[in-house]
């Protein structure tokens, strides 16, 4: 029985630390106190059986996973699990992407075969679907993504929709110099940075 406190004990450790969470938040995620998840990871006691499920669930794994020790058959179906999930990611964003432009192409179409939007510049639906795209990306890097990455991306995107946007007014108004309009993705960009410089209390 004290070997399986060990074993339950050292992997409730590694899968805490791996995840890079506090005892206190995984206490508060499973309605337990910080005290209690020490104790497991110590040794000194053993959840019960519906705690352990909990746990499993929370990071992933099996009971099995958390009651043995070797965990080398696991490790490489995880492996090969993970790499079809990414692969399946990927293709389920590059699609979602590919949709963007070709909504885009399908209103260039629409504008240049219809006689009353005949003056509409229709190359304007391109540059607007570039900002689209990066909020799509923005959805999905935030769902299954590093979030890090988030903040190259809303740069990207305020930056790409300012663009458009002086384009826009420059095709409309070709007269008037719009420049001074991306004044305003100083402070924007300025807030992303001091925002990417937050640290969550887990790290």
């Amino acid at each position: 029985m004290k070997e399986l406190r060990e074993i339950i004990a050292k992997n409730i450790l590694n899968l805490r630390t791996k995840k890079k969470i506090t005892q206190f938040h995984l206490a508060q995620t499973l309605n337990y106190s910080d005290k209690a998840v020490s104790k497991w990871e110590r040794a000194e006691s053993v959840p019960d059986v519906t705690v352990l499920k909990q746990i499993a669930d929370f990071f992933g794994v099996t009971v099995d996973y958390l009651l043995t020790e070797d965990h080398s058959a696991h490790t490489e179906r995880t492996q090969s699990v993970s790499a079809a999930a990414r692969h399946n990611r990927f293709i389920i964003s590059a699609l979602s992407v590919s949709l963007v432009w070709f909504i885009a192409v399908f209103a260039f179409v629409v504008v240049k075969l219809s006689p009353s939007l005949a003056d509409f510049p229709g190359w304007l639906v391109f540059l607007y679907a570039a900002p689209i795209s990066m909020i799509i990306v923005l959805i999905f890097n935030t769902i299954w993504g590093n979030r890090r990455f988030n903040f190259l991306v809303i740069s990207l995107m305020i930056w790409l929709v300012l663009a458009s946007v002086y384009v826009s007014f420059v095709v409309i108004e070709p007269h008037h110099n719009f420049w001074a309009m991306f004044f305003l993705g100083i402070p924007a960009q300025l807030i992303i940075i001091l925002w990417s410089g937050l640290r969550s209390r887990t790290q």
